[in-house]
């Protein structure tokens, strides 16, 4: 059994390809879908992704959630704000 070393922060999104993660993206936008391929700007490529959009309106002090499904879709790295690996358990 191989073990995975983690010696620097890329290393976290490497072990999660092909694994459902979450991003949280600029704009109030988060992501979950299937990690199919990253850079060192943290592009990545997801598929089946599930994206929700939360819309403020400070007038109504309300919050209103879009959904929407995403076969494939290309995250510009400069948007990311946080990105979740799947859980492992030990």
């Amino acid at each position: 059994m191989q073990t995975a070393t983690i010696e620097e922060p890329l290393d976290l999104v490497r072990l999660s390809l092909d694994e459902q993660i979450y991003v949280k993206l600029r704009g109030n936008r988060e992501l979950h879908g299937k990690l199919h391929a990253f850079d060192q700007h943290l592009n990545m490529v997801l598929g089946e992704v599930e994206e929700t959009i939360s819309e403020v309106d400070e007038n109504a002090h309300s919050v209103r959630k879009v959904n929407r499904s995403v076969p494939m879709l290309f995250v510009r790295g400069d948007g990311v704000i946080l990105v979740s690996p799947p859980s492992r358990s030990a």
